[in-house]
């Protein structure tokens, strides 16, 4: 006769969590699962959520994105500085022969055609993100990061690799008021307490993913 209905059931997994929560939650935040992940959620107030990326900054938590390099033997279509949009995020040149790629989670169905160009490694775990959004996103930048991301620099799709917060990082100008970020998950605390200080001496805050402003330009498959 089994025993096994002694035994206790097996805890469901945990969600993948976010580098950035736990300096959020000590600020005061709350948590949400998006696409699996537990991530910095959204306040209470979403109308201050809402002004802050109108009128001054707003920074969100978008470590949930999926995000894969690819070692390819190159092509005569690298251009460098500049990302493409895809359907599902962004093809970002690194090098002649290496692109990283970054997509909501829903976007894991690019993986079978991009093994068909060379190796894919799965970087979403070891890179956090984030995205900084409004008319003050370059003054915040300024204020912890020796990048140019004025537009004659860094245009819209421009992508940059360099020293955000003094770690090794990447910005995505995804839009002319909207900035992805990306940096080592080991730096999540230390990266959201930086932001989130200097976002505060300019009338900015946190928001939710959701309050972000859109990308509203056409997307072109690559």
């Amino acid at each position: 006769m089994s025993l096994d209905f002694l035994s206790p059931s097996p805890a469901a997994p945990s969600p993948p969590r976010s580098p950035l929560l736990d300096a959020a939650l000590a600020g005061g935040a709350r948590a949400e699962l998006r696409d699996g992940w537990e991530v910095v959620g959204p306040s209470a107030d979403a109308a201050a959520e809402a002004a802050a990326c109108a009128h001054s900054v707003g920074f969100a938590d978008a470590s949930q994105l999926l995000k894969l390099e690819l070692q390819h033997a190159g092509s005569g279509s690298f251009a460098p500085g500049l990302a493409r949009r895809l359907d599902a995020g962004w093809r970002c040149p690194v090098r002649p022969t290496l692109d990283l790629v970054l997509a909501e989670p829903a976007g894991a169905a690019l993986r079978p055609s991009l093994e068909a160009e060379g190796r894919v490694c799965d970087l979403t775990g070891s890179l956090a993100a984030m995205v900084i959004a409004g008319p003050a996103a370059t003054e915040l930048f300024a204020r912890f990061c020796a990048l140019d991301l004025r537009e004659r620099s860094l245009p819209v799709h421009g992508f940059r690799p360099g020293s955000v917060a003094r770690t090794p990082g990447y910005v995505l100008r995804e839009a002319p008021e909207r900035f992805l970020v990306l940096f080592g998950a080991a730096y999540g605390q230390y990266f959201w307490e930086v932001v989130a200080d200097a976002a505060e001496r300019l009338g900015g805050r946190p928001v939710g993913f959701d309050a972000l402003p859109a990308i509203e330009e056409e997307r072109a498959v690559a």
